[in-house]
């Protein structure tokens, strides 16, 4: 729970208000601040938890039919819905796509409400860092009915992924990765290419993709997710 209070400090009165003018501006920085922390703290894992088991519930899916949406076994479904497991983007986009709500949703339980346009500045978008891998800020987490996902996304360097074999996923869709700085080892549905700053790759996400970062400062790109075509 965040604890509001209001500094009192000597200063000239404003008589409008009838409250000092340092008090006034002491009040306007607190509030811009905690609105500021509020939009752009990062998602809790068990809240996160427990509005998935939440909507499960709600639209009548058994944990069995949740666990082969997101390709999953059961145990380790349950797994994530009481939130002892961290969240993938994919995990996170398959859920929301079987509710049939904004992804946004379940990262921060607010309804995106916003339809002409959204700006989002440097650095400020929503955030979704995981405990271990990419690093996601969604850049229009307040803007309802998207016809896409869009990201800034940071990609660590990490040494034993240089050898292994790359992590695959698939989602229904398209998806976009334009490189902003690094390099990237990229996989599509067996082809495996490297990219580096100013390079992009437009792919079928409902094919096996994966990528890693190659360069040791990590690699940070865009990546715009489109959802599939309806049947």
């Amino acid at each position: 729970m965040i604890d509001v209070r209001v500094i009192t400090v000597a200063g000239s009165g404003n008589a409008d208000s009838g409250l000092p003018e340092t008090v006034l501006l002491v009040t306007f920085i607190m509030l811009n601040y905690i609105q500021h922390k509020m939009t752009s703290a990062e998602p809790n894992i068990r809240e996160i938890a427990e509005r998935i088991a939440a909507m499960r519930e709600l639209c009548g899916i058994t944990a069995g039919e949740m666990a082969s949406v997101v390709g999953k076994p059961e145990e380790e479904y349950l797994e994530y819905e009481s939130g002892t497991r961290d969240f993938s983007f994919t995990f996170l986009y398959k859920c929301a796509e079987r509710f049939g709500i904004d992804m946004v949703e379940l990262l921060t339980g607010d309804n995106p409400h916003l339809s002409g346009f959204t700006l989002v500045r440097s650095g400020q978008g929503l955030p979704m860092k995981r405990r271990i891998g990419f690093q996601y800020q969604h850049l229009a987490s307040n803007f309802k009915n998207k016809l896409s996902e869009p990201f800034v996304v940071f990609a660590p360097y990490i040494e034993e992924d240089q050898t292994a074999p790359i992590r695959v996923s698939t989602h229904a869709g398209q998806e976009f990765d334009y490189i902003l700085e690094g390099t990237l080892r990229f996989s599509h549905d067996g082809r495996v290419m490297d990219l580096g700053p100013g390079d992009s790759v437009y792919y079928d996400s409902g094919k096996p993709h994966g990528m890693f970062a190659t360069s040791a400062a990590g690699c940070r790109f865009i990546a715009v997710v489109m959802r599939g075509a309806e049947d």
